[in-house]
C-alpha cells in the first residue's frame, strides 16, 4: 500500500509519537474526523472502551478514535466540558483520567513521555478557560475549602480513586 500523504499538522503530531503501533490506520483515516480549520497538536495510542485506538488533542477537543474494519467508535471531550484530567504512570506505561460532565473516562497502556506531554497541554488549556465564558446565571455559592489531609491520606486517598496501583500505594507508603 502506498504511503497516504498526511496533513502537515497531523504528521507533525504523529512524528513526536513515541509508539505508534495500532494507530496507523487511524492516523491515515483522523482527517475524516476532524472539522473544518481544526488543527491537531498531539497524538497518542491507548486503550479505552472498545480498545486500542488513537487519541487525538485538537485545537477545539480531545478525541479518542478507533476506526477498526467492521466499526468505527469516536468519543469527544470538548474543553469547555472537562473539568480535569490526570496523569499516573506506572513503570512502562502510564494513565490519562478525564473528568468531563460528571463522567470520568480512563485511557489505559499510554506511553509515559506522550501521556504526560497531553495532559500537560490539555491542563494548560483548561486552566485558560473558556474564551468567551458565559456570564454565569446565578451568583456563584462559596465552597469551604476542605480541612488539610496529611501525606499519608493524600496517597491513600488516591489509591481509593484508583489513581493507584496497590504496588505504587505501597512503594509511596514505604518513603513517606
Amino acid at each position: 500500500m502506498a504511503d497516504v500523504q498526511l496533513r502537515s499538522d497531523i504528521q507533525a503530531a504523529r512524528d513526536r509519537m513515541s509508539h505508534r503501533l495500532g494507530s496507523n490506520r487511524e492516523i491515515r483515516k483522523l482527517v475524516e474526523y476532524l472539522r473544518e480549520g481544526e488543527t491537531v497538536t498531539h497524538l497518542l495510542g491507548g486503550v479505552y472502551g472498545p480498545g486500542t485506538g488513537l487519541v487525538v488533542l485538537t485545537d477545539r477537543r480531545l478525541m479518542f478514535l478507533k476506526d477498526g474494519w467492521t466499526s468505527q467508535v469516536t468519543e469527544d471531550f470538548p474543553f469547555e466540558k472537562i473539568s480535569s484530567v490526570q496523569w499516573s504512570a506506572g513503570m512502562l506505561l502510564g494513565k490519562i483520567t478525564i473528568f468531563a460532565s460528571g463522567n470520568k473516562a480512563v485511557i489505559d497502556q499510554v506511553q509515559k513521555p506522550d501521556g504526560k506531554a497531553m495532559v500537560d497541554a490539555i491542563n494548560g488549556i483548561i486552566s485558560r478557560g473558556p474564551a468567551h465564558a458565559p456570564a454565569p446565571a446565578a451568583p456563584v455559592r462559596q465552597v469551604p475549602e476542605p480541612a488539610p489531609m496529611s501525606s499519608f491520606e493524600m496517597v491513600k486517598e488516591l489509591r481509593n480513586r484508583g489513581v493507584l496501583t496497590p504496588e505504587e500505594f505501597g512503594v509511596i507508603v514505604n518513603r513517606l
